[in-house]
C-alpha cells in the first residue's frame, strides 16, 4: 500500500512539472503513467452517493467510493512540484530557452507513439479522430485571444471549458482562458483584487463543467477506448507547436504580469546550441522510454 501510494506521488510529481510549463497540460504525463482514467473515475464519483456518506460520517465508506487517497496523493504531489519547481523553470526559460524547450518537446513528441501504439486496430475511424485531435491543437495554439466579457453566463462557460481543458492532454487551461479573453479578468483582476463577482460563477461554472466532463470522458474510454485514445493523440501531437525550440514567444502586459498569446516559429541554425539542443531533444525521448520500460515493470511486479 506504502509502496503504491509513493508511486502515486512520483507520478503526480512528472504532472505537477509539466504542469509547471506554458502551455503545457498534465494530462499527457497522466496518460504516460497510468493514471489518467484513474484520475477520471475518481473525479466522477464526487456523486449523490458520495456527498450522503460524507454527511453521515461513513469516512472510509466515502474514501473507498471516491478513491479519495489516491486523489488527495494526485492533487498533493501537483502542488509541491509546482512550487518547488516554479522559479527553477523560471530561471531556465529565461537563460536556456532553446534548451528546456527541446527536452520537452522530444517528452511529448515521444509520448505520442506510447499512447498511439495503446490502439490495438487503426482504421479509418481512428485516423480521422487523430487528424482532428491535431487539428484542434494546432488551431489552439495559433487563434487569436478573444474579447473579454464579464457576464454571468460567459463566466460560468469560462470556467467549465478551462477545468475540462486542464485535465485534457495536450490542452491548457490558462491558454484557453486567454483564448476566450478573460485571462486578466479572472486569473489578474479577479485573484488579485478579490473580485468574488467574477470568481464565483468563474468556480460554479468549473465545478459544474468538470463532473459531466469526467463522466463523459469516463464513458468515451469505455466505450471507445481506442477512438477516445487516437483524438488524445492528436490532441497531444497538435500542442507539440508550443514546444517547438525555435521559437519567439509574443507576450501582452496584463497589470504586473507578461502572458504568452501566441509565437513565431523559426527553422534552427547549424550552430552548437542546436547540436545540445538535439541531444536534449533525444534525452527527453529516451526518458519517456524509460519511463514506459519502469511502468511495465511496476506492473508486472503487481
Amino acid at each position: 500500500m506504502l509502496k503504491e501510494q509513493i508511486i502515486i506521488f512520483i507520478k503526480a510529481l512528472a504532472m505537477g512539472s509539466v504542469n509547471a510549463i506554458p502551455g503545457v497540460s498534465g494530462g499527457t504525463i497522466a496518460i504516460i503513467t497510468g493514471v489518467f482514467e484513474r484520475i477520471i473515475n475518481s473525479i466522477k464519483s464526487f456523486d449523490l452517493v458520495a456527498i450522503k456518506l460524507l454527511f453521515k460520517g461513513k469516512f472510509r465508506e466515502f474514501e473507498k467510493h471516491t478513491d479519495f487517497i489516491f486523489l488527495l496523493n494526485i492533487l498533493f504531489g501537483n502542488i509541491i512540484a509546482i512550487i518547488s519547481l516554479a522559479k527553477l523553470f523560471e530561471i531556465l526559460f529565461r537563460d536556456y530557452p532553446v534548451f528546456i524547450w527541446a527536452y520537452f518537446f522530444g517528452l511529448v513528441f515521444a509520448s505520442v507513439f506510447v499512447l498511439a501504439k495503446t490502439v490495438k486496430k487503426w482504421n479509418i475511424r481512428s485516423i480521422v479522430l487523430f487528424t482532428v485531435g491535431t487539428a484542434i491543437a494546432v488551431y489552439i495554439s495559433i487563434a487569436t485571444p478573444g474579447v473579454e466579457n464579464d457576464s454571468l453566463w460567459y463566466l460560468m462557460l469560462c470556467g467549465a471549458i478551462a477545468i475540462c481543458c486542464k485535465i485534457l492532454p495536450g490542452t491548457s487551461g490558462a491558454f484557453i482562458l486567454l483564448l476566450l479573453g478573460n485571462y486578466q479578468l479572472v486569473m489578474i483582476d479577479a485573484v488579485n483584487y478579490y473580485r468574488w463577482e467574477i470568481l464565483i460563477p468563474f468556480i460554479l461554472g468549473a465545478v459544474i463543467g468538470l463532473l459531466p466532463f469526467s463522466h463523459f470522458l469516463s464513458w468515451l474510454l469505455k466505450k471507445f477506448q481506442y477512438q477516445t485514445v487516437a483524438i488524445l493523440s492528436g490532441f497531444i501531437l497538435g500542442s507539440l507547436g508550443t514546444l517547438w525550440p525555435w521559437k519567439k514567444i509574443r507576450t501582452e502586459q496584463f497589470g504586473n504580469k507578461l502572458v504568452t498569446v501566441g509565437f513565431e516559429w523559426n527553422l534552427p541554425q547549424m550552430n552548437l546550441e542546436f547540436f545540445i539542443a538535439t541531444v536534449l531533444c533525444i534525452l527527453g525521448i529516451l526518458t519517456i522510454y524509460f519511463l514506459e520500460l519502469l511502468a511495465k515493470k511496476l506492473k508486472d511486479t503487481n
